[in-house]
């Protein structure tokens, strides 16, 4: 689904029309001046260069899709911001930043899904063996003891796992 909407931004930017002769220069002038119309122009013709600066990033842990929103919002904002100067070395330090948080928040969120993912590998393990040594389900309190967690770590750990059998419908 993110290729396809991909291949339609892709198509869509074939249509923005390129800078004229000395049109980028008195864009930016203009944009330094806070002129909203020149803002608005001026990040319709750097659309293709915020995108060839987020493709560098491609296979790197996000999507094209959201490659390509990190380096839009980085535009934006940084036409918002723009007072004067080298507003290519500006918009390519911004596209970058963006896009190497993005992809260090994924990188956290995919280590801590894979640490949840682990705890509750271990829940379910120790709580099979203790059925079977104890003859019936362990209580939270005995969970707790056994992993050396918190009542409350344990509960958090079983609420996870039955959000994510109801939302895979088990």
């Amino acid at each position: 689904m993110h290729d396809d909407y991909f291949q339609i931004y892709l198509e869509e930017l074939e249509a923005v029309l390129p800078f004229g002769d000395g049109e980028e220069e008195e864009i930016l002038r203009l944009v330094s001046l806070r002129d909203g119309q020149a803002r608005s122009r001026l990040i319709e013709g750097k659309l293709k260069t915020a995108l060839a600066w987020a493709r560098e990033y491609e296979g790197k842990g996000l999507p094209a899709a959201d490659l390509v929103q990190e380096a839009n919002m980085a535009l934006i904002l940084c036409a918002q911001a723009y007072e004067g100067g080298d507003f290519d070395a500006l918009l390519r330090e911004a596209v970058i930043r963006r896009i190497e948080e993005a992809i260090e928040v994924q990188r956290a969120e995919h280590a801590v899904e894979e640490e949840m993912a682990a705890r509750v590998n271990v829940l379910k393990d120790i709580s099979q063996m203790m059925a079977e040594e104890l003859g019936r389900e362990a209580t939270v309190e005995e969970l707790a003891a056994k992993m050396k967690m918190t009542e409350e770590e344990i509960k958090d750990i079983m609420k996870l796992t039955l959000d994510a059998l109801s939302v895979s419908g088990e």
